[in-house]
């Protein structure tokens, strides 16, 4: 069972995401809270497998909660909602430890699989949010090409493998199936690939591996 916390100021949107959520039979939510600051004090009382966070709330917006939630709960996934357009915000989001981001408009299923792929430690974005992050690391703010590329050095040529199969963003079992090793295995992967890059999540090693062109089809800024 997934265990999922809702934080948003708005009852309606909070009303519907549960409602979406309690169509999949494994998903509990276990907590809603109506500001960041509530987000962060409930999820430590029911560490919660993922939160679902707006980006903009009162007492403690989306990413100041993010950071707050990485630091207190750590192995709580955070999924940030937002509207279409405030891509502002996704930067900073993922550079706090966010592991992805949903429209608050988009597809009810895209919801359900965010919040699968969360709690199975994979990123996940919006594919309309991911088309605006991957145009960034073609040029824009997030292009750190030749630094990505000297970090990834640094890996072994496994470890690179796998960074590679993050970038394209698997979940431990399917990396597991991919290369025909135990999830176990993959787990001790990446726990050394994210100490060896020095990031947060599986969503700042992903951008690391777009910007150093180890993903398919893509190539560093």
């Amino acid at each position: 069972m997934i265990s999922v916390l809702i934080a948003d100021d708005e009852a309606m949107i909070r009303a519907g995401v549960r409602a979406i959520l309690g169509s999949d039979p494994e998903i509990d939510v276990v907590a809603e809270a109506a500001d960041g600051r509530e987000a962060v004090q409930l999820a430590a009382r029911h560490r919660p497998d993922v939160v679902l966070l707006d980006i903009r709330m009162p007492r403690l917006d989306g990413l100041a909660a993010t950071a707050e939630l990485r630091r207190s709960v750590p192995d709580t996934a955070v999924l940030i909602l937002t509207t279409f357009g405030e891509d502002e915000y996704i930067a900073t989001a993922l550079g706090e430890g966010a592991s992805g981001f949903l429209l608050k408009a988009g597809d009810p299923k895209e919801l359900l699989a965010g919040v699968r792929a969360a709690a199975d430690g994979a990123a996940y974005l919006s594919p309309r949010v991911a088309h605006r992050v991957i145009s960034e690391l073609s040029g824009g703010l997030m292009t750190r090409g030749t630094q990505a590329r000297r970090q990834v050095e640094a890996l072994t040529a496994r470890e690179q493998e796998v960074l590679a199969l993050l970038g394209e963003g698997l979940s431990n079992a399917e990396i597991a199936n991919r290369l025909y090793v135990v999830e176990g295995t993959v787990k001790s992967y990446v726990s050394a690939i994210l100490n060896r890059l020095d990031v947060k999540n599986r969503v700042q090693a992903a951008i690391v591996a777009y910007e150093a062109g180890l993903v398919r089809g893509r190539e560093a800024g």
